[in-house]
């Protein structure tokens, strides 16, 4: 699904450089990489603050703790997305209400967000699937007629940006009152290993999450309120201040690859190819089909016959995880995020796609479909 070590090797030189300057600096925890990094991260998104933290999990988990949410307070997420949205939610004993999601652009509806509102509402996670923006500009008006916060889970789109209908052009992560951000390999900007980050132009909030990042301490052995341990390792600041160089054009070969895939299998009516929001551009984490008519799982194990990696990203609604039964009642269902559960196949997308492998990809799917032609699709 992903290529790192090629990747790697195209930045050797510069990777083992900043590596072996870690290593010999020994400043392996706070060292003067990690400001480096959340500076360059800052101007490269033109937003005011950038926290890092250990995970994008645990940016998630700050986050909340930053705008004192209490327990009880419901916080909208959408159903069809990785468990670390909800697990910090409810890990804060706060409520997750799940809502449905668009079945092409496969991120959090709007219109089921604005029906989800109640008097315990707090705030609104919009999840950026896929590397696809959600639609910011209606939540945004939904969240301040409410006075809802946003939290954007950017984990899996960092780079991508989306376009106000006043023609303004802002970085997903910097739309909201706080951007969470994943920096685990596969993502469009990785490192070597666990990594997250914060953002946000507010400078109390930025403040709240560098505190409870660090024990709840603004002064070393001095502790203003609860926090927790979560910090972005030297050692994977310097390699992300390498690659941070390069993340544009991690993302625009992401998009080539995306072309070559619209190109060869827009046609076919076996799949549904992801939609690409006109008020954004797509950062291409994953390339996502929907697989028709119940042969999602047939197509996969052809691929897996040919040598060709697929992953189903998510197999199971969030309400049908055992862990977050609870939060909806019993016979819940959600028609978007059902289907697609069932449907949904991402095939192999990043930075090193070579036609070559694209071909076989393509090829594979076609020669399948083909087969299967008598089924009528």
């Amino acid at each position: 699904m992903v290529d790192l070590k090629s990747q790697y090797l195209k930045i050797k030189d510069e990777i083992d450089s900043a590596l072996l300057n870690c290593v010999e600096s020994t400043q392996y925890i706070k060292g003067p990489d990690v400001k480096q990094f959340e500076e360059n991260l800052a101007k490269y998104l033109d937003v005011n603050h950038v926290i890092s933290c250990g995970n994008g999990t645990d940016a998630l988990q700050i986050a909340f703790m930053a705008l004192n949410l209490q327990p009880g307070d419901e916080v909208i997420v959408p159903a069809f997305t990785y468990v670390a949205t909800a697990e910090a939610i409810a890990l804060l004993k706060l409520t997750p209400v799940m809502v449905d999601v668009e079945p092409h652009t496969f991120n959090i509806d709007v219109n089921a967000v604005k029906k989800a509102i109640t008097p315990k509402t707090k705030a609104i996670v919009p999840v950026h699937l896929y590397g696809q923006t959600a639609n910011m500009e209606p939540i945004i008006q939904l969240a301040e007629k409410h006075g809802l916060y946003i939290i954007e889970d950017n984990a899996q789109a960092l780079g991508a940006e989306t376009i106000f209908s006043d023609g303004i052009v802002k970085k997903t992560g910097t739309i909201g009152h706080i951007g969470c951000n994943s920096f685990f390999p596969t993502k469009n900007l990785g490192t070597f290993g666990d990594g997250g980050a914060l953002t946000t132009n507010d400078e109390k909030l930025a403040e709240r999450c560098r505190i409870i990042s660090t024990h709840g301490q603004k002064q070393k052995y001095y502790h203003e309120t609860i926090g927790c341990n979560s910090r972005l390792d030297t050692i994977h600041a310097a390699v992300l201040n390498v690659k941070l160089k390069y993340l544009d054009d991690y993302i625009s070969a992401r998009q080539k690859a995306a072309e070559c895939y619209y190109k060869n299998l827009n046609e076919l009516d076996l799949l549904t190819l992801p939609q690409k929001a006109t008020y954004a551009n797509h950062s291409f984490n994953q390339f996502t089909l929907t697989v028709k008519n119940g042969k999602r799982d047939a197509l996969q194990e052809h691929l897996k016959q040919n040598s060709i990696p697929s992953i189903i990203y998510y197999p199971l609604p969030l309400y049908k995880q055992p862990a977050f039964q609870q939060y909806s009642p019993e016979g819940f269902k959600l028609q978007n995020t059902e289907i697609l559960c069932n449907s949904v196949l991402s095939i192999p997308m990043h930075t090193e796609l070579t036609e070559d492998i694209q071909n076989k990809v393509i090829q594979t799917i076609k020669y399948f479909k083909n087969k299967n032609s008598t089924n009528h699709f």
